[in-house]
């Protein structure tokens, strides 16, 4: 397909119990959309060391493409623990390459042909990839689809970046945690979960918001319209990445045409096979990929 996609943000290598894996929110994101035949990019920075080198070589190797400067800065890690039910905690280091990414021709060129893009809150925690992933947003087309996956993690997110990350974007991702949070953030924690998701559509003129609660499922929230679907039960490999498959492939079947529904179903699909998976970034059937024309 020739439409663009780009996950703009952090790329970092999940030290898992078994070993490292390739993460990062945007870059999994990324590597989903590409999987139903988008040209999607993996946009952030990388060091000048031997991690920098494997993230190249492995996104190379999964088919994915990449802005990635190298910068004099070291690759980002994130030391994950997993619980009982492969539920993840994370321990994000500072002062690496995806705090610091530079805004190039190369992404200025990107972000003026993108049809969409996701970006989260978590790489706005330093000014220099604040300023960057908010040039990039400001460069696309107007038609261009952008998604802010809300991704709070630790204390690395403050009220002022969410509001104007909210008002930068069409698309609302968030989960049932962070739904909270922001309620107390944005003083109305007495509203039930519902009406909490339309006051932020309604205030932030979202075009969607996507909310997904575990294992007690997600909803699609628009005007005039809420999609519900449950959470498929699976054997639980590891849940890391589940969410960003979500969100690319949401955005895949969504920028084919796909009515909501649709959409939001094939999501609830791929994030619960890539729960039964080890890592972020599966190769996924051909079951979920056809369903995408």
């Amino acid at each position: 397909m020739d439409k663009l996609i780009a996950g703009l943000g952090e790329v970092l290598w999940d030290c898992l119990p078994e070993g490292k894996k390739l993460g990062g929110a945007p870059a999994n994101f990324a590597y989903h959309a590409s999987m139903f035949g988008y040209q999607a990019y993996a946009v952030s920075a990388l060091g000048n060391d031997a991690l920098g080198d494997k993230t190249v070589e492995e996104l190379d190797k999964k088919h994915l493409r990449h802005i990635m400067p190298r910068i004099d800065f070291p690759t980002g890690t994130v030391q994950v623990e997993l619980d009982e039910e492969g539920v993840p905690t994370y321990d994000i280091k500072r002062d690496v390459a995806w705090d610091n990414i530079p805004f190039t021709a190369e992404m200025e060129d990107l972000a003026k042909r993108c049809s969409c893009v996701c970006f989260g809150s978590l790489a706005q925690r330093n000014s220099v990839s604040h300023d960057t992933i908010h040039r990039f947003l400001h460069s696309t087309p107007k038609d261009c689809l952008k998604i802010f996956d809300i991704n709070l993690r630790q204390n690395f997110y403050t009220k002022e970046i969410i509001q104007e990350s909210l008002n930068a974007c069409d698309i609302l991702k968030i989960n049932d945690e962070e739904l909270v949070t922001i309620g107390r953030l944005f003083g109305y924690p007495g509203l039930d979960m519902e009406n909490k998701c339309y006051l932020i559509l309604g205030k932030y003129n979202l075009r969607m918001l996507v909310l997904t609660c575990g294992t007690n499922g997600s909803y699609v929230f628009a005007r005039g319209m809420k999609s519900y679907q449950p959470t498929p039960k699976v054997e639980v490999a590891d849940t890391v990445g589940a969410g960003d498959s979500f969100t690319g492939s949401f955005a895949a079947a969504i920028l084919a045409g796909m009515p909501v529904e649709e959409a939001h179903k094939l999501a609830v699909e791929v994030s619960a096979y890539v729960c039964t998976q080890p890592g972020a970034m599966p190769q996924l059937p051909e079951r979920l990929l056809n369903r995408v024309g």
